[in-house]
């Protein structure tokens, strides 16, 4: 499935280009010509969607017998993925077991993201297919979770009539009680947001989970008000989770053989959290306290802002050889008028000194970025200001994107979408073409370097090969050989070759 959408400072998915990446790819006759294999790595960019609306089976060996079953799709950023475990492990509490078979399902979950446009159009039809299953079931329950919940549920319910209940992302807790109300045939909805709720407590089921890398959420909603961004409306204020959970979850999560946590939030450098012994943690403290758990624990987080990210966070990375130097920061436009349209608080200048002052702390910080091109009145030489800044930075790697307005947000209410599409386009190919340029030079200045490699599973291609990352987020693969490794194990791996997505190396 594509997507048309601007990504916005939210957490989305490895490895996602919307449709017009897609549509850029294939009808721009540079790209075009490229080797094959060049193109297979852009077009997997592209189609590499497969988290997005994929059921989960979270207790695949349990033994327990379940009288009341569920089912639950997931769609949008890594946050609602987490979001989903925490839902999961509710609603284990209350009996229900899990099935990736919806027309079995006691109670079905699509929990929704309110960022792109093409999602909501697939959620919808998602729905429509479970209310067919309804009609051969009639005790079924359907339930809409997350970011579309809390902006469309007057439609769900009384216009389309396609829910029994509607969940704000706040609203978890509230589950058991709106299914019995529901089972009883009332139309039941909770979208308040809260200023306090973080699901610190809630022990989350791990969804579809490789038992080497998880995802811990350290904080939620945002106070940013991006202009393009509709999150804190559906998300809310900014809140910190208590620091002391969020390193239990983490500890607990190295015992059960976890070597990888990346911990999450709309903006985790502004991290914050008060202690009862009125200790201030912040974010850099926090990912010292992790790092301390075990040397084996590797960390990530994601997504950092410009703004926010501190010199305490990269000397604290810079300290720590288990935190991963690789930081994904955000640019959105190269121009410091549309920074401000698009109320990002920080300037072109700004942005480029962060840059220099990562790689003066953490020369070998890999970097990552978001692009929005044709944002509203954007110019053409604004737009080359995008396309110069990318030159100066030298991403490893990007997601890019058009800007489309969405619902609900400043931008939508300020300005007028007034790029033609065609342009917009045309500004987007340039930037994928740019960006192509710069990760096969970054990908390539690998080769001969020695890394050491968290192994995640089998090669997709092969499985006498492994799989793994670096510590700067690329991916490596290997041959097995006799090493007698496992999943979750260290490999030095000597780098051979490179595309331009993925190093090819060997155990040395």
């Amino acid at each position: 499935m594509f997507f048309k959408t601007c990504y916005i400072n939210c957490l989305f998915p490895y490895q996602l280009i919307n449709i017009f990446a897609y549509q850029a790819i294939k009808h721009s006759p540079y790209l075009c010509s490229l080797k094959s294999e060049i193109m297979a790595e852009i077009l997997q960019k592209v189609v590499d969607e497969e988290k997005q609306g994929q059921a989960y089976a979270p207790f695949a060996d349990d033994p327990n017998e379940y009288n009341k079953k569920f089912y639950i799709e997931s769609y949008g950023c890594q946050m609602n993925f987490s979001d989903s475990e925490i839902v999961a492990s509710i609603l284990q509490e209350e009996g229900f077991g899990p099935t990736r078979n919806y027309e079995e399902a006691n109670l079905i979950l699509i929990n929704t993201c309110s960022i792109r446009e093409k999602a909501e159009q697939t959620v919808r039809n998602r729905l429509h297919v479970f209310r067919k299953a309804k009609a051969v079931k009639p005790g079924m329950l359907i339930g809409v979770l997350g970011c579309m919940a809390e902006r469309l549920k007057a439609k769900f319910l009384e216009e389309e009539r396609l829910v029994d209940m509607v969940i704000g992302p706040d609203a978890y807790r509230s589950l058991p009680g709106l299914i019995t109300e529901a089972e009883g045939g009332q139309k039941s909805v909770n979208v308040l947001l809260s200023r306090e709720e973080t699901y610190a407590d809630i022990a989350p089921v791990r969804l579809d989970s490789n038992g080497v890398t998880a995802f811990v959420s350290i904080m939620r909603g945002c106070n940013n008000m991006c202009t393009f961004c509709v999150v804190p409306f559906t998300r809310g204020r900014e809140r910190s989770r208590d620091a002391d959970s969020i390193v239990n979850e983490c500890r607990e999560l190295f015992e059960n053989g976890f070597r990888e946590v990346t911990l999450l939030g709309q903006n985790v450098d502004s991290y914050h959290y008060t202690a009862f012994n009125h200790e201030d943690v912040t974010f850099a403290l926090l990912l010292e306290r992790v790092a301390l758990i075990s040397p084996l624990l590797r960390i990530r987080f994601s997504t950092s802002h410009p703004k926010d990210i501190t010199d305490d966070v990269l000397h604290t990375m810079a300290k720590y050889h288990n935190i991963c130097k690789y930081i994904h920061l955000p640019v959105q436009s190269g121009n410091t008028r549309i920074l401000s349209l698009m109320n990002r608080t920080y300037t072109r200048e700004w942005y480029l000194n962060k840059i220099s002052r990562i790689r003066e702390i953490m020369p070998d910080c890999g970097l990552s970025t978001d692009v929005i091109s044709g944002f509203c009145t954007e110019t053409e030489e604004e737009h080359r200001d995008t396309l110069s800044i990318m030159e100066a930075s030298r991403f490893d790697m990007a997601y890019m994107f058009s800007y489309s307005e969405r619902p609900g947000t400043l931008a939508a209410k300020r300005y007028e979408d007034d790029i033609p599409e065609d342009v917009k386009l045309r500004r987007l190919q340039e930037i994928i073409h740019l960006q192509h340029v710069h990760q096969r030079e970054s990908y390539k200045n690998d080769i001969g370097k020695v890394f050491e490699v968290l192994i995640e599973s089998n090669s997709k291609r092969s499985d006498m090969d492994w799989s793994g990352r670096s510590t700067q987020n690329k991916v490596v693969v290997f041959p097995k050989g006799n090493a007698g490794l496992k999943k979750g194990d260290y490999a030095t791996v000597k780098i051979t070759s490179a595309t331009s997505a993925t190093l090819i190396g060997e155990i040395i």
